[in-house]
């Protein structure tokens, strides 16, 4: 019984990946869509635009003028409070790229030694700050001290980290899109086709079990998420240069994270396989539950450009555990036992989505 039932699964794998790949709705939105946004944002040069962070050093003076025009800038985002052993890590990582620093070492006259400290990736804060630190100092000098030394000395000082591109951005993103829709939509279509087409009415009278067909349905998916899977990261490594901190130990840690997101997709399209009444009632379900994630979670732009109240919705939307992961594998060097956030959140997700998933699961 138990050789059967294992050959029952991959039979019904076999079949259902057939079916996924000679559909060309599950082709074109699980595939051929994030291939398109990789390779038009991976095309674009720069970084991800928006405000730029810049860390205020400990100790920073903060009552000078030096001080106050930077943090009149609206390109520029302050981020004051940060120990001066997390913002090493945060430059060495790039989240940020930019630390600024300003020392007050006049006795009688005030004189300030101005410090930028910027790594590879920071290019574009430095290149704005110093244009604006200098005018500041120069205008400061001939309005209020023309016949003594200048107010105060800058320096730009180079520091180690990895340069933050568009695609690392990007196709992490790409890859969690491509597993929603693919499990979603994918799932949700099919075993309503089963159902409708009383081909679940048959299976219930052989041997075959309920765990065989989800786990033929789960392989299925697997199957074409690897497939995908390779040619984006191809793709993203090959032709836009994506940042694999690790090298390719850092692809099959990525792929086996994808397993943790794959089961909760594929849980959604199973309720809502067997909670609508008629076809015509499927995208719209679908719809409902993807279109959000796929807005809030990160996917286009960080999720930090969104007001802080709606933040915390984002943050706990499985789709964002489950890219947020996926790019700290990537350009953070982290290992899956190193990110209990994002591993807790997927699991608990994948335990109610599951245990919904098979209470809703209907033979006819």
């Amino acid at each position: 019984m138990k050789a059967s039932q294992l050959r029952a699964t991959l039979v019904l794998s076999k079949y259902s990946l057939l079916a996924t790949v000679r559909s060309p709705t599950s082709v074109v939105f699980s595939l051929a869509f994030p291939i398109f946004f990789i390779v038009i944002f991976g095309s674009l040069v720069g970084d991800m635009g928006g405000s730029i962070k810049v860390a205020v050093a400990p100790g920073c003076d903060t009552a000078n003028p030096i001080y106050r025009t930077v943090e009149g800038l609206r390109s520029i985002k302050l981020v004051t409070g940060m120990p001066k052993e997390e913002i090493a890590a945060a430059m060495k990582k790039g989240t940020i790229g930019t630390e600024l620093n300003i020392v007050n070492d006049g006795l009688l006259v005030p004189h300030y030694r101005v410090m930028l400290t910027g790594t590879d990736s920071a290019s574009r804060a430095v290149g704005l700050l110093r244009p604006v630190i200098n005018a500041t100092i120069r205008e400061i000098d001939q309005r209020v001290f023309p016949k003594n030394p200048t107010l105060a000395e800058f320096a730009v000082v180079r520091a180690p980290g990895h340069i933050h591109k568009i695609i690392d951005f990007v196709l992490p993103g790409q890859l969690g899109f491509s597993l929603l829709m693919a499990g979603v939509f994918g799932s949700s279509f099919l075993l309503f086709n089963l159902r409708q087409g009383f081909v679940l009415k048959r299976l219930r009278a052989t041997p075959v079990r309920k765990r065989s067909i989800i786990g033929g349905e789960l392989l299925s998916r697997l199957f074409f998420h690897v497939i995908g899977f390779f040619i984006m990261m191809a793709l993203g490594y090959f032709v836009y240069d994506f940042t694999l901190v690790n090298g390719w130990a850092t692809v099959v840690e990525m792929l086996v994270f994808s397993l943790f997101g794959l089961g909760i997709f594929m849980g959604m399209g199973f309720i809502i396989s067997g909670v609508v009444q008629n076809e015509h009632s499927v995208t719209p379900v679908a719809n409902t539950l993807t279109l959000p994630q796929m807005l809030l979670c990160g996917l286009f732009f960080p999720i930090e450009s969104y007001p802080i109240w709606l933040q915390h919705i984002c943050n706990v939307l499985p789709l964002t555990f489950f890219v947020d992961g996926l790019r700290s594998i990537a350009f953070d060097g982290l290992h899956i036992w190193q990110m209990p956030v994002q591993v807790g959140g997927l699991l608990v997700l994948t335990v109610v989505v599951g245990v919904w998933a098979v209470r809703a699961f209907k033979w006819e």
